[in-house]
């Protein structure tokens, strides 16, 4: 009885509970049901520790990315609320702003235009602090890029009608995307999202050789996340597709 006692004063005086190990374990292995209860049964040991509470920020946005329905969107909103918990627990945790700004930008995704707005300004702050406080943060540039390359489909038009009648859109475009998207691929050559976002850069600004070499070493990365499984799936299709548009059989999808 003495020594467990011991163990579980030990366990108190821990920097963070040991379920926070068994959530990494269960993360990196796509387990993300698993990971969402080790990391909740660490979050009852230590309520405000910032380091659990990014990383179920981050699980719910890659649980989030593979869901459909309305459970994706609540999944986002759940990934919002553990984001901001641990910016509100510890400003000075990168990674709680880094994953604030993902699960804005999926928000983002489905609100109307006047949301779109204030959310984009949002998630690129976000971004930029995370990345103040870590200049080496691959999916804050990952993040940032996928964000202005968006920017970048919106044309001038549309951007005129948007700042007359909802509000300012934010500054950056391809170019800026492809800078963040580059860093991040410099900070994390092994991760499929940042060389798969440039790609579908290079196909939006209409660079299509380069797009298809991106694309063809994109499809050489290990699967890391759960969306890495269709989002290879979507990478074969450009290819075929790049190469079809190449020969003169079709032409590229547009969406």
């Amino acid at each position: 009885m003495i020594a467990s006692l011991l163990c579980f004063c030990s366990l108190l005086l821990t920097d963070h509970p040991a379920g926070m190990e068994a959530g990494d374990e269960a993360f990196f292995s796509i387990d993300y049901p698993d990971a969402i209860s080790r990391y909740e049964s660490a979050l009852r040991v230590n309520e405000a520790d910032p380091e659990v509470l990014w990383r179920l920020a981050r699980v719910f946005v890659c649980t989030g990315e593979v869901a459909e329905g309305p459970a994706r969107d609540s999944l986002f909103h759940a990934a919002e609320h553990y984001a901001r918990l641990c910016i509100r627990t510890d400003s000075s945790v990168g990674e709680g702003h880094t994953w604030l700004a993902g699960a804005l930008g999926y928000l983002a995704l489905d609100a109307p235009l006047r949301d779109q707005l204030s959310l984009t300004r949002e998630l690129l702050s976000e971004a930029d602090r995370a990345l103040a406080l870590n200049a080496n943060d691959d999916a804050a540039y990952s993040i940032k890029g996928s964000c202005y390359r968006a920017l970048g489909n919106v044309g001038w038009l549309q951007r005129q009608i948007a700042s007359l009648f909802v509000g300012r859109v934010p500054p950056g475009g391809y170019r800026e995307a492809e800078t963040a998207l580059k860093k991040a691929i410099a900070l994390a050559p092994l991760v499929m999202r940042h060389e798969y976002e440039l790609a579908v850069l290079y196909i939006d600004s209409g660079r299509e050789e380069e797009a298809e070499a991106a694309l063809l070493h994109a499809a050489t990365l290990p699967i890391r996340t759960a969306i890495d499984r269709p989002r290879l799936e979507k990478i074969k299709k450009l290819i075929a597709a790049l190469e079809a548009a190449r020969s003169g059989r079709s032409s590229m999808p547009t969406d």
